[in-house]
């Protein structure tokens, strides 16, 4: 009897040791843009592509623990990214448009990312646009104004984490003179190295600080962002799996007995919610998802001191998932070949080459080969009268170009998007941010707080709880 008691006894001891272990490896994907059902589309659109009705499960969707999040900000019902991030990172609402700073735009608040380097974990802050967007701004930055990009550079470099990696500086200098010394010169003085390809980082010995970026051909042409999934065909593009790669063996070496925390930003969701771009945000959601089985598979080494967390600063677009008939046939996004915005750029560029060449007959053609139009893709003959139409008012200039926060297309392009929508039957209620829920799910050490509905601010508590790093 006393061994059974004995038994029984180490056992309940080994258990509540187990339950109460905190997370010494935090990982924090944030799905800019990314609603509920940006998440149940990309999933319904997975399962069509295996030719079935219902659900394929993401990685991060098979997470035992999950809830509801509320999002709106200390001034709207609406938030931005800024106000959601800083709420995200700080555990604190904000005014839209503020980083890291209460809603009198002044007084600081630090995230969730210093408590960790406080800690004496090493601290990574990633994502796929430019390394002072928003999102990422909010867990370094304390800026009243967003769209100060050069401050919150200046910013990023005095938080000094171990390492930034995204596409570029949107602006890395102080004037459009470039007569002071850009943000590369000052990281450099401040003890950065700057690498522009993922393997070097992974070279980095542990005594070094780290800027990872795009190659320089790609931030020539765009240093707001890594190209979108949808339109990533050049091998040498970065991408979010190989940020998050890179970044988790150079944090864990950095790091030591001591962990890490890694902030991973899929933002690109968000902007092709923006264009209201359906077969773009469901690649990103999955290139996003891609990047989570990295921190999945780190995970299953250690599940008792690792958590994952990942969630969504908003909702962007109004998403609706069935508009009238009781249908959904987003099978038919797979013959989109790339984003709105880059068939956008390759309408343009055919426009330049053919000159008046270029007829509804060519234009029909390549279509088809883009989108399917006419032959995987069936039009109606009011949708195809509709293209043939804005074809015609685009080339003589008539037409005026689409614009979103993050985009101007053409109105050809503009236009076959909207027409691939109707096929799916996808329907958007803006261009703009909801109020909608967002998820969370989460995995590893202190992960059963993430249940039923919670607002934004109590994330970064919850994972300071699971940690041990204290926020002050």
């Amino acid at each position: 009897m006393y061994s059974k008691f004995f038994s029984l006894l180490i056992a309940c001891v080994l258990s509540l040791s187990a339950w109460g272990q905190q997370a010494k490896y935090v990982f924090y994907f944030i799905g800019d843009g990314m609603g509920v059902n940006q998440v149940n589309g990309t999933q319904t659109y997975l399962a069509a592509l295996e030719g079935r009705i219902g659900t394929t499960p993401l990685c991060f969707t098979q997470f035992p623990y999950a809830a509801l999040v509320t999002t709106y900000s200390a001034t709207n019902g609406v938030t931005d990214s800024a106000a959601a991030g800083t709420a995200l990172a700080t555990g604190h609402k904000t005014k839209n448009g503020a980083l890291g700073v209460l809603k009198d735009q002044q007084t600081s608040v630090s995230s969730i990312a210093v408590a960790a380097q406080q800690a004496g974990a090493a601290v990574g802050i990633t994502t796929s646009v430019s390394v002072d967007h928003a999102t990422p701004a909010s867990f370094y930055a304390h800026q009243g104004a967003r769209g100060s990009y050069y401050a919150i550079g200046q910013d990023l470099i005095r938080a000094n984490f171990d390492l930034y990696a995204g596409s570029d500086f949107l602006s890395p200098y102080q004037d459009k003179n470039q007569n002071s010394p850009s943000l590369y010169q000052e990281a450099e003085q401040a003890g950065y190295t700057l690498v522009r390809q993922y393997q070097d980082l992974e070279k980095l010995s542990t005594n070094k600080k780290a800027l990872l970026l795009q190659p320089e051909t790609y931030s020539e042409k765009d240093r707001a962002s890594i190209p979108y999934a949808i339109d990533r065909k050049d091998p040498t593009a970065l991408t979010l799996t190989q940020i998050t790669q890179s970044a988790t063996k150079f944090l864990n070496q950095k790091g030591g007995q001591k962990g890490f925390f890694l902030m991973v930003e899929g933002g690109k969701i968000d902007w092709a919610c923006h264009a209201n771009d359906a077969a773009t945000v469901f690649h990103e959601v999955t290139d996003m998802d891609k990047a989570s089985q990295v921190a999945f598979d780190f995970y299953k080494q250690r599940p008792d001191e690792t958590l994952i967390v990942v969630t969504a600063d908003h909702e962007t677009g109004g998403i609706v998932l069935g508009r009238g008939p009781y249908e959904l046939h987003t099978q038919v996004l797979q013959y989109q070949k790339m984003s709105t915005e880059a068939y956008g750029k390759h309408f343009q560029q055919l426009h330049a080459q053919l000159g008046n060449k270029l007829t509804w007959e060519v234009a029909e053609k390549d279509l088809q080969e883009n989108w399917g139009f006419g032959k995987e893709v069936q039009l109606t003959d009011a949708q195809q009268a509709r293209l043939k139409q804005v074809f015609e008012q685009t080339v003589t200039g008539a037409a005026k170009d689409a614009e979103t926060l993050y985009s101007k297309v053409n109105k050809l392009a503009d236009t076959a998007r909207e027409i691939m929508a109707e096929c799916a039957l996808i329907g958007w209620q803006s261009h703009g941010h909801s109020n909608g829920y967002v998820p969370v799910f989460a995995i590893g050490a202190g992960a059963e707080k993430f249940q039923g509905q919670i607002d934004n601010t109590q994330i970064p508590q919850i994972i300071s709880q699971a940690t041990g790093w204290k926020m002050k």
